[in-house]
């Protein structure tokens, strides 16, 4: 493994155990085993690595979700996603950093945004089973971006408070509640 992997790898390390503000320069280097400045040869800047890092974290974010399905089974994908939130905990904290430091920094809001639009895309895929590139765009942009936002919202109470987030069946009957209260189409 070259020097590159070492960090790449050194920094996924880094972001899951010490989050992506406390992880230093040294941190890195000292965690791939390599000079501190071939974090600079190899990747312009820390940021840059941590963010590369991040993003292949996040392409196989499906090991953080667990096993993807398909099936539909609303109950079985927010069992599966809240057990992923507590079990992966510093995962997702990350992603929340990436989130928040992509406000003030317009390359990284770019590749966050994309990251959004693949995961309305897989959370369409999630709920109705039909593969992610014969989805309809009007699919992904209702289905898979209410889902998104279920999971983004669900991801910030289970990392924060844990004690009190919601349940799958209280997601669940939470879904019902609203659908319930839906005006009819016109």
């Amino acid at each position: 493994m070259g020097n590159r992997e070492k960090l790449l790898e050194a920094a996924r390390k880094c972001l899951f155990e010490k989050g992506y503000e406390r992880t230093t320069v040294r941190d890195l280097a000292s965690a791939a085993g390599v000079s501190m400045a071939a974090i600079g040869y190899h990747f312009g800047s820390k940021e840059a690595l941590l963010n590369q890092a991040l993003f292949e974290a996040l392409d196989s974010g499906g090991q953080a979700l667990g096993p993807s399905t398909g099936e539909g089974d609303l109950g079985a994908l927010w069992r599966r996603l809240i057990e992923a939130f507590s079990a992966n905990r510093t995962f997702w904290l990350a992603n929340l950093e990436t989130i928040l430091r992509a406000q003030r920094d317009p390359e990284l809001r770019e590749q966050v945004a994309s990251g959004l639009r693949q995961g309305r895309s897989g959370m369409a895929y999630e709920v109705t089973g039909t593969p992610e590139d014969e989805l309809p765009e009007a699919t992904v942009r209702t289905l898979g971006s209410v889902q998104l936002a279920l999971l983004s919202g669900l991801m910030m109470q289970h990392i924060t408070d844990p004690e009190s987030a919601p349940t799958a069946d209280e997601v669940l009957a939470g879904i019902r509640a609203l659908a319930a209260r839906l005006p009819d189409e016109t």
